[in-house]
């Protein structure tokens, strides 16, 4: 009965999961909330009292943090929702490649270089006139839920 090879398929990865549970009820406006599989920014939250069924319900409005999309839902305030582990890191600007991604440089040292330049329009003009300029240019990139996207842009002068 043990000779057979057991193969198991799994899709988890080990670490830190991307979202944790919390009540709808405490969720509140500028924190962050996933709607629709989406990691979203809350922008109006409206609570509707007790009805005849029992739960006051949430209405969620947000906001997508990586495409700016608006989304709503509506969560009875008893029952938990996913919030999405959102993180900010700046890195420092070295290069941007032809094909639209950008050499970073971490904290450690090393260089990062899976991300694209900002969908953003004025954001993009930013880095690449700021860099076409020689300035040294510092990128807050925001991370949720497996992506991430450069969201801001400091100028600490010229190299």
């Amino acid at each position: 009965m043990s000779d057979e090879d057991h193969h198991f398929e799994s899709k988890a990865d080990a670490g830190a999961s991307k979202t944790f549970p919390q009540q709808a009820g405490t969720v509140r406006k500028n924190g962050h909330i996933v709607i629709k599989g989406r990691p979203c920014k809350v922008v109006e939250v409206s609570t509707s009292k007790t009805g005849k069924h029992g739960h006051a319900k949430c209405h969620f409005v947000g906001i997508d943090i990586f495409s700016g999309k608006k989304v709503e839902d509506i969560v009875p305030s008893s029952h938990n929702c996913d919030i999405p582990h959102v993180n900010r890191t700046d890195y420092q600007l070295i290069d941007i490649s032809e094909d639209g991604f950008v050499s970073l440089l971490t904290e450690s040292g090393n260089t990062k270089d899976d991300l694209r330049l900002p969908t953003d329009d004025a954001l993009l003009t930013q880095i690449k006139t700021g860099f076409a300029e020689g300035k040294d240019l510092i990128v807050t990139v925001m991370s949720a839920m497996g992506e991430e996207q450069i969201c801001a842009l400091k100028d600490i002068g010229p190299k």
